[in-house]
């Protein structure tokens, strides 16, 4: 039924996210208020998600320190992007079953997208890490200029994929009406309800969703047919 599948990463590759200390650490290095960078992270999340602030990690850091009335050193903006990164990692570890269902479909012979709305941290961290290798496209919010649930984060997927949407099932926790976009765009969309989400970090969540929902990423192969892993 399925050709590919395109997963969500924040919340749906990984556990919960919980915003850890790491972020007060990255504004005390840049010498702004702590609650007041939190405040302004939260703010800013869609614009900085959209490319508002550019790619470039010191510069986009920089213009956020401006608006708090600092202006950090080059010394504090490159300790700052090595904290930024390290804090988002830390609030997102990856799900136990991240790594074997996505083995298990590139086995099955399916195609893999990660479409995320994130900023430079994502595209950076992401080639590096343990799921390096084990997805066919990438497609950033940052680097698309749109958010989810804008359509070309989602045609963009499928071209990458080579795929029509008909073909592509999109995996989800739901949040920037995600699943109602992948849906509209012709996709299969189905929420992952995990048990640690409900209280995570998200950004226009869509609480009223009555599609379809798994509890875990392993249903994901029950989804397209391929064999399901051994507990």
């Amino acid at each position: 039924m399925f050709r590919a599948v395109c997963f969500d990463y924040f919340n749906t590759c990984t556990a919960a996210v919980r915003r850890g200390e790491d972020h007060r650490r990255t504004a005390e290095v840049l010498g702004v208020d702590p609650d007041e960078w939190i405040a302004l992270l939260d703010r800013t999340f869609e614009e900085r998600a959209a490319g508002g602030y550019g790619s470039d990690s010191m510069t986009g850091l920089w213009q956020l320190c401006n608006e708090l009335g600092v202006e950090p050193t080059e010394t504090q903006l490159c300790h700052a992007v090595d904290l930024r990164l390290a804090a988002l990692q830390a609030d997102a570890p990856l799900r136990p079953a991240t790594i074997p269902v996505l083995r298990a479909l590139r086995s099955a012979g399916l195609g893999i997208a990660i479409v995320s709305d994130c900023w430079f941290e994502l595209p950076h961290f992401l080639p590096r890490s343990p799921l390096a290798g084990l997805f066919d496209a990438a497609v950033y919010s940052s680097e698309i200029g749109h958010t989810k649930p804008h359509p070309a984060m989602y045609r963009t997927a499928c071209a990458l994929l080579g795929v029509e949407p008909a073909d592509c099932l999109y995996v989800g926790d739901g949040g920037s009406l995600e699943l109602t976009g992948a849906g509209a765009c012709g996709l299969t969309a189905v929420r992952l309800a995990a048990g640690d989400l409900g209280d995570h970090l998200t950004y226009n969540d869509e609480p009223g969703w009555s599609g379809p929902c798994i509890e875990n990423l392993n249903e994901v192969l029950e989804l397209v047919g391929a064999p399901m892993l051994v507990a």
